[in-house]
């Protein structure tokens, strides 16, 4: 007997049964690389550094300034900095969270007007931050 329905009716069934897990995919896909990062439904990104904030923060600065970002300011909200930022047709904030002294979270939401997000920026500012920091 054929095992060909059984490999058709799988191949079938995959995105079905993943449909809700994009964030599990997401990241699955990312964890072999050197720059894992997270995102939500949303499309707002996340990484956590094992780096101090003040670190974070200027690579975040840094990163935006290579992606030709223009920072409108820095502000600090319930204990976190933040960076908002502007490009073209895109507006950027940073949330940067300290987990610990030596520990920063990053979050980056890249709205592209009104609800809707452009995830893929938002990745491209976490990495390019990552960059910074490992100087590659």
């Amino acid at each position: 007997m054929s095992r060909t329905p059984f490999y058709c009716a799988a191949a079938l069934a995959l995105p079905i049964l993943t449909a809700g897990c994009a964030p599990v995919a997401i990241t699955a896909l990312g964890v072999g690389g050197a720059t894992a990062v997270n995102h939500t439904l949303t499309g707002i990104a996340y990484k956590t550094f094992t780096i101090p904030l003040p670190r974070v923060k200027n690579a975040s600065l840094t990163a935006l300034n290579r992606m030709g970002m223009k920072v409108a300011g820095t502000s600090k909200q319930d204990g976190n900095d933040v960076i908002t930022a502007t490009g073209n047709e895109r507006s950027i904030e940073v949330l940067l969270e300290p987990i610990s002294s030596k520990s920063t979270r990053m979050r980056v939401t890249a709205r592209t007007g009104g609800l809707l997000y452009d995830s893929a920026t938002a990745t491209e500012i976490i990495i390019q931050t990552d960059k910074v920091l490992t100087g590659t």
